[in-house]
């Protein structure tokens, strides 16, 4: 019998694949024997080569996801390039670091549309996608520790993942029925270029450190074995929850 954790065969779709959380799981992905097809604005030559180093193919998909009008044309793209669709991680975030009362509603649209609108255009025509193939079909949502809590200092960017923890439990009580697991991924604190500013504060840094109970931040690669998990066979029963990986951060 094949391992539960064994993903030959099977193509996932990765948005923000360029860096970060997202080239992480896009590796992992590909490392337990998926084809990947990334999404980004910008350079995935990098990724590329992580993809095609564990032997699998790769094909870089070009899009601004704050843009994002219709999610057919990436889904479709991936399909026509790799054969198939199975999987969708929806990883690709943005945020906007400002008092309440200088965001824009520019602003606001702007991380609102990235993160929780183009989440709901691509997750929607994935499923149509899986439903067409006939076959069972995940999507994987890269959720915070603001889809539990308010922070300070990032409305839109709370108010986006908060939004997408209950979009990830919306989807999955439409689409369980139809084989279709839809969960998502709370990170912690991650080492990215979207947390460096706060990891270049001193003091924001060590209170932060300070809450952790494993004491250190995490990196994308602790995020991208969930994903593997979620992906693969041994997830079939698991629908619409939010996972924390967070070096116990919730639990403090």
């Amino acid at each position: 019998m094949p391992h539960p954790f064994d993903l030959r065969g099977r193509v996932a779709l990765v948005t923000g694949a360029s860096s970060g959380i997202g080239q992480a799981i896009c590796a992992a992905l590909a490392e337990a024997g998926a084809d990947i097809a990334g999404v980004s604005r910008g350079e995935l030559g990098a990724t590329r080569a992580l993809v095609e180093g564990a032997g699998r193919r790769f094909t870089a998909i070009t899009a601004d996801l704050a843009e994002l009008t219709d999610g057919e044309a990436p889904i479709a793209a991936a399909a026509a390039t790799l054969g198939r669709l199975d999987i969708l991680v929806n990883a690709a975030g943005t945020i906007h670091r400002a008092p309440a009362l200088e965001i824009t509603a520019q602003a606001f649209d702007a991380v609102i549309n990235t993160n929780l609108r183009a989440v709901f255009l691509l997750s929607s025509a994935a499923a149509r996608r899986f439903l067409a193939q006939g076959g069972p079909g995940r999507i994987i949502n890269i959720a915070s520790m603001l889809s539990f809590q308010g922070g300070l200092g990032v409305a839109s960017y709370a108010a986006s993942k908060s939004g997408l923890a209950g979009l990830t439990r919306a989807l999955a009580n439409e689409w369980a029925a139809h084989g279709i697991n839809v969960n998502a991924i709370a990170p912690g604190y991650i080492e990215t270029a979207m947390t460096r500013p706060l990891a270049a504060d001193q003091e924001r840094n060590r209170a932060i450190l300070a809450r952790i109970p494993a004491g250190r931040w995490g990196r994308p690669a602790d995020i991208a074995g969930m994903a593997v998990f979620l992906a693969s066979d041994a997830a079939a029963y698991c629908h619409g929850t939010l996972y924390p990986v967070d070096g116990g951060w919730l639990s403090r």
